[in-house]
């Protein structure tokens, strides 16, 4: 290749490497080493090539795949693309197009083979490998090493025609002209496409009576009744898509959906297939017919989950007890540290009053969502199991039951507390002592005041309460606490119903379904990867963590799979639907891949906002350097400066916005150490696996579940940080999302008579000639 397509030498791309480390530090030494290869480079060249490539090669020891791979990319975007000779490129361009088997061969590294070959075209490539160990580079490269052309090549091979014969070409790279060196040739051939390793294991199943052969969704599922609760989520609408795409011959979908003061359930639906970027498969699908065939297959339902008999109607809840086949609660409050009444009411009364109405039907099951992080704060493996009464603390003879009665009790206990007189009278003093027109409310006024700083002590009062006592059991937050009291009641009032908990980890992008690069809202780690494309370098973290992630149309797959699991009465009563075990990707690499996709970002961009952005790569630290030299730190300097600049008679404080700022951020990573500092889960998910390995081979390609094969490289960088750059990075700054074309959406069929009548199951508006 060199000489024919391009001038390429060995040390440049080296030096690039070494210029784009992940520390300062690290990029400085290598520099000095790259410095004195360039000095011994021509001696070690003149007394063996081979020898010289293998030395230059060692400076590379410790660098990542995953960044070898993203500035290989990017040095043959911006430094070789450019350079490319044309007529070498028509020259090799006649050759594909004649369909003869093209490799490209270079003395360079795959990580920029790969891309100029999959830029030309070309499947296969012959360049210097160097060998990794857990992702990191040892330095030595892996034979056959591809030595630099001789002293005279530049004039001998620097025409357009680089094709070389392969016994020629043996001979030329010092493999010998025999078979062997065209056998030793033949093998060093590599695919131009990146490759994954992807880990196969075999399913065993111990227990036996739960397997019942091949497992089809299409005949377990197809015109069944099914009620979902929680459309509106982020995991509900996803999945509610993906079904009505995958499986149009399922019966009949039943949306339970709240009322919103004067915004009718039907109205809340509407809106959100107008605004909705998920229904957009569906809307290229059936066009201007969607409105038919979503009035075919859904029925909204005006209902409250938290509410007993979930708020129905009696002729509507008679109705879906004697019809439904399945519930699937995918509803739930996902606040770490809510007020607790709100926790209580969505996470564990509303699961509750779901396994009633299950149990008061006829045959209908329930899949409920739950989370990963019901282990609390514990380390190990995490098996499907549930553990009735568990906190992670060990607490003796507690019982959730009990808890769930005593928390209703504290939060009884403080309303009545916020109604005292020594509240009052500390709420009085807080609107006297306010520096705006509070100092002069009297009456009505003041009331109206302290009536306001009631609702708000409550609410700060109870949410401190939820967090203290998960803290004593042993949970992060008051999330988890009451995800996992929800699970133990289920359980318990559950007994002897169709009913799977599935516990998903961390939901993310999709790659897939509905389409690629979806995401929704301010997520687990939507917060944490935009202060990563920040200033901010130091995360506290454990290296060796692994951060579970799942794409949301794999978790989608997985609930797919377990409902019909349940349709059928074949369920396990626990699913975990994760990826530290079956492809696990730790916190060392989770932030430097974080950063290299915002490198990709700002290379692309220009200005020195970018310039300075992309080479400010987030490095993990223990908790006691981010104390010493981060967030905290700073934050410790500004107010030194403030107390010695207080005596002066300024209006404002100085630098108080960046303490603002820094604030912010000491409170985000205090409540995201759970996730990426403490606590090191690896949770199991062998239950859906099991499920997946039993779908009928026809259904694989539209229900099987396969997380082993994610290629986090791919994901994170081009699929994941840009969707949140997309869909999340606006809402975190204050800003709109990107404008979309606006069309209008109407459940009911409109007639020109405008008559219209209730139906008797929703009670939503339909109108008829």
């Amino acid at each position: 290749m060199e000489g024919s397509l391009l001038e390429l030498t060995t040390v440049r791309p080296i030096a690039f490497f070494t210029w784009n480390g992940q520390t300062f530090i690290e990029r400085w030494m290598r520099r000095g080493l790259v410095l004195v290869m360039a000095v011994l480079r021509p001696f070690l060249y003149a007394a063996n090539r081979v020898f010289a490539t293998r030395v230059v090669h060692t400076v590379l020891r410790g660098v990542s795949r995953d960044r070898l791979d993203l500035l290989g990319e990017e040095y043959f975007q911006y430094k070789l693309k450019p350079q490319l000779k044309p007529e070498g490129v028509r020259e090799l361009k006649g050759l594909i197009d004649s369909g003869a088997d093209v490799v490209l061969v270079s003395q360079g590294l795959d990580h920029v083979m790969g891309p100029l070959a999959r830029h030309l075209g070309v499947k296969w490539v012959i360049a210097n490998r160097l060998e990794f160990r857990d992702g990191m580079a040892t330095g030595r490269l892996v034979d056959p090493v591809i030595r630099p052309r001789g002293v005279f090549a530049r004039i001998t091979g620097a025409g357009p025609d680089g094709t070389r014969a392969p016994d020629q070409l043996a001979r030329d790279l010092g493999l010998g002209s025999d078979e062997r060196g065209v056998d030793a040739l033949q093998a060093a051939v590599i695919p131009a496409q990146r490759r994954l390793p992807v880990v196969e294991h075999p399913i065993v199943h111990f227990d036996t009576e739960r397997q019942t052969g091949a497992l089809s969704v299409r005949s377990a599922l197809a015109g069944k009744q099914v009620m979902l609760i929680g459309v509106t989520g982020f995991i509900g609408k996803v999945w509610l898509v993906n079904l009505l795409m995958d499986l149009p011959e399922i019966g009949r979908i039943y949306l339970l959906i709240r009322r919103q003061k004067s915004n009718s359930a039907q109205g809340r639906f509407e809106k959100l297939v107008e605004e909705s970027p998920v229904f957009d498969p569906l809307y290229k699908r059936y066009g201007a017919g969607l409105a038919r065939f979503l009035r075919e297959r859904v029925e909204i339902v005006e209902g409250d989950v938290s509410a007993p008999d979930l708020g129905l109607a009696p002729g509507v809840s008679q109705a879906l007890r004697r019809n439904l086949d399945l519930i699937v609660n995918s509803s739930g409050l996902t606040d770490f540290n809510p007020d607790l009444r709100d926790a209580l009411l969505t996470n564990v009364d509303a699961a509750l009053s779901v396994v009633e109405f299950v149990r008061k039907s006829d045959h209908a099951g329930l899949l409920h969502l739950s989370t990963c992080y019901v282990a609390g704060t514990r380390d190990g493996r995490v098996s499907e199991t549930l553990r009735p009464n568990y906190t992670p603390a060990g607490v003796a003879n507690f019982d959730a039951d009990a808890e769930w009665r005593s928390l209703h009790e504290l939060v009884r206990q403080a309303a009545v507390k916020a109604e005292s007189a020594e509240v009052t009278e500390e709420l009085r003093r807080q609107a006297l002592q306010k520096e705006h027109a509070s100092k002069d409310l009297k009456g009505a006024a003041m009331e109206n005041q302290i009536r306001k700083n009631r609702v708000r002590w409550l609410r700060n009062y109870l949410t401190e309460a939820g967090k203290k006592r998960a803290n004593e059991l042993g949970w992060p937050n008051t999330y988890t606490l009451t995800k996992s009291l929800a699970e133990s009641l289920i359980h318990k009032y559950g007994a002897g119903l169709p009913i799977a908990m599935v516990r998903p980890a961390i939901v993310e992008t999709s790659v897939e379904k509905p389409f690629l690069g979806w995401n929704e809202g301010i997520n687990t780690s939507a917060a944490l990867s935009y202060l990563l494309g920040t200033y901010f370098r130091q995360l506290p973290s454990n290296e060796r963590k692994r951060l579970d992630v799942i794409p949301v149309d794999s978790v989608c797959s997985g609930m797919t799979l377990i409902a019909a699991a349940i349709v059928e009465r074949r369920n396990a009563q626990i699913y975990q639907l994760a990826t530290s075990v079956t492809n696990p990707c730790d916190m060392r690499r989770s932030i430097e891949l974080t950063s290299l996709a915002h490198r990709k970002h700002y290379r692309a961009l220009e200005g020195m906002e970018s310039w300075l952005r992309l080479r400010f790569d987030a490095i993990p630290v223990s908790k006691q350097r981010y104390e010493r030299m981060s967030a905290p730190a700073q934050k410790a300097i500004i107010q030194s400066i403030q107390r010695i600049v207080s005596p002066l008679p300024l209006r404002k404080a100085p630098l108080a916005r960046a303490e603002r700022n820094l604030e912010k951020v000491e409170k985000l990573i205090e409540l995201f150490e759970p996730f990426i500092l403490l606590n090191e889960h690896d949770f199991v998910a062998e239950n859906v696996e099991k499920l997946a390995y039993a779908l009928v081979p026809e259904e694989r390609a539209n229900f099987g579940y396969d997380t082993r094969s994610i290629d986090w490289w791919e994901y994170w960088i081009n699929i994941h940080i840009p969707a949140l750059r997309r869909w999340t990075y606006p809402l975190i700054e204050g800003r709109p999302l990107e404008a979309r074309p606006s069309r209008s959406f109407q459940l009911a069929e409109s007639e020109s008579n405008g008559e219209a009548i209730k139906t008797g199951t929703n009670g939503a508006t339909w109108r008829y000639s």
